[in-house]
């Protein structure tokens, strides 16, 4: 059996060398346009930022090291240029020599990945702008960094690599903008969330301009200004498009293979094409969400790899299917770390689902144990069926296991309110003895039960200041002068037993307290005294955080300013 696989990268490496795993006699080509192979995407933006000083620390298989132990052909810098699907061929030409031919297989898989999007705007050829994909591409950036003695850049976009981009210039000493149209910054977070990362960049000295639309770029002065729709440009002496990425498709559509969402390449569960032999895999192809099993485009390097596997065990005769993508990921962004999995609030309400969530402020370990860190989750569910949708979870330690925890769940079909009988592992330096994966089970299912009623963060506007409520402030009087909510009165919870008959039971109290958990207590306290209350998931801080930035984001505060 002969197989070509096109593209050398995570899924096209993964799948080479799952093959010759399988199948010690296969003929195993790999053909990779760039010169590299094999590399980290993910770490490209640390070597701009020199966290990663040794290039050769991106690559993490060379051809000759492929070749050594796998015996399989790796020929960078050589682009397939055309697929002949009845021919069961495919045109390749070599980059370096211009040298051009047909190559035959039995079985091809498509590897591609996908392009940074260039929107076609004025002045986008300026050779001051750059994207950032591929090693070739860091390296540039790196080189010209340093060369030019360059002091400031524009970042236009907000996801992954536009947020490590700019921590990485900024850790260097420049001055960094990032523009984003949508008002918050990356999209696998709900906006109340999104929140605290824009605090943290502000804090770091990044400049956020969201809610801003890129028109075009004009060079002036020796450095290149962003023009942006009905407002002042942004001038810098660099620009990097981080806008998002089209999954590169070309060949596939060139072949008449079948095309799915966003022009990806449409493949079933066994990441087989539409034509036989041919199979396609990463950030090229449409997959199913695993919660929504709607079709979609995530491009990940985890799916990558076990879409890679998958399509190997197909084209060697065995039976492995892929059941979907969640989406899991998880950023560093100074000394903050963000995660999530699954579906975000938002998109659960845009699939049609009838969907709630629970906030918490749990530590990363017990509170006693020195060096304990707050994170904040978020866990999204469907009210009727308890299936956990997705979470979020920002913080600094102990993020990655509570968000690996929760995407385990969603994935074996775990109930949102049994989250709370996992067996999970406690120590004092590592977790509490209610985990706080436990914790989000215990809030859920003491809503499901009516144990106690929510409200949220962007309910508290509409609520009635003209005496038809109570809305009560359970916090200590310190914390209380310290900064509140208007319309609240301030009752600690320690004394309000005490004091229940300054509340009308007639009326419904809405509670608040710093995270939730003091209001929740006063919550059990009022409704076994007959009074209807709703708790505020979570609480002042979380209210606090969301109310800031909104703020910030109207008055457009330069950075470093936020308090």
């Amino acid at each position: 059996m002969k197989v070509v696989i096109v593209g050398g990268v995570a899924g096209g490496a993964t799948a080479a060398a799952r093959i010759r795993r399988l199948d010690e006699s296969a003929e195993i080509i790999v053909f990779e346009k760039t010169g590299f192979i094999s590399y980290a995407n993910c770490g490209l933006p640390y070597y701009i930022g020199d966290v990663i000083a040794n290039q050769e620390e991106l690559t993490l298989q060379t051809p000759e090291s492929f070749w050594s132990r796998f015996h399989i052909q790796v020929k960078a810098n050589h682009e397939v240029t055309k697929i002949i699907p009845d021919e069961k061929a495919v045109s390749v030409k070599n980059l370096l020599t211009g040298e051009e031919w047909k190559e035959a297989y039995d079985k091809l898989i498509l590897s591609p990945g996908a392009k940074p999007t260039r929107p076609n705007l004025p002045g986008i050829d300026s050779n001051r702008i750059f994207t950032l994909r591929t090693v070739e591409d860091t390296l540039r950036i790196h080189d010209y960094v340093n060369a030019n003695g360059i002091q400031s850049a524009v970042l236009v976009g907000g996801g992954y690599i536009g947020i490590e981009t700019a921590e990485n210039l900024r850790e260097k000493g420049l001055q960094v903008t990032i523009v984003q149209r949508p008002k918050q910054l990356m999209n696998t977070l709900d906006y109340d969330m999104a929140a605290f990362v824009h605090s943290k960049l502000r804090q770091k000295g990044v400049n956020l301009r969201l809610g801003s639309s890129v028109t075009g770029f004009r060079e002036e002065n020796g450095q290149i200004t962003a023009l942006l729709d009905g407002e002042d440009g942004i001038s810098a002496d660099m620009v990097l498009l981080a806008i998002g990425v089209t999954p590169d498709s070309s060949l596939a559509k060139q072949a008449g293979l079948e095309l799915g969402v966003k022009g990806s390449i449409a493949v079933n569960d066994r990441m087989e094409t539409s034509a036989p032999d041919i199979y396609a895999i990463g950030d090229a192809v449409q997959v199913k969400h695993f919660v929504t099993e709607e079709n979609t485009v995530i491009a990940l390097a985890g799916p990558a790899n076990k879409q890679g596997r998958i399509a190997a065990d197909n084209a060697c005769g065995k039976d492995s299917r892929y059941r979907g993508s969640l989406g899991s990921s998880i950023i560093k962004i100074f000394d903050m770390v963000v995660a999530g999995t699954g579906l975000t609030e938002k998109a659960a309400a845009a699939a049609g689902l009838s969907c709630d969530s629970v906030v918490l402020s749990p530590s990363s370990h017990a509170g006693y144990y020195p060096g304990a860190k707050v994170m904040t989750m978020k866990v999204v569910y469907e009210k009727e069926s308890l299936r956990i949708l997705g979470a979020q979870i920002i913080g600094s330690e102990g993020v990655d296991k509570r968000i690996d925890v929760l995407a385990t769940a969603i994935h074996a079909g775990i109930k949102a309110d049994k989250l709370k009988d996992l067996d999970l592992a406690y120590a004092p330096p590592f977790s509490s003895a209610k985990d706080p994966v436990n914790m989000a089970g215990f809030m859920i299912e003491n809503l499901n039960t009516g144990m106690v009623k929510q409200y949220h963060w962007d309910e508290i506007a509409d609520l009635p200041r003209d005496g038809s409520v109570t809305l009560l402030d359970t916090r200590t009087a310190g914390e209380y002068a310290g900064g509140h909510i208007d319309g609240y009165v301030n009752i600690p919870v320690d004394e309000l037993r005490e004091r229940l008959n300054e509340l009308e039971p007639s009326k419904p109290v809405y509670v608040i307290c710093q995270s939730g958990l003091r209001s929740y207590i006063a919550c059990r306290m009022l409704a076994q005294n007959g009074f209807d209350c709703y708790n505020l998931s979570g609480g002042y801080r979380f209210y606090a955080s969301v109310i800031r930035d909104k703020l910030m984001s109207e008055r457009s505060y330069p950075c470093g300013m936020e308090k």
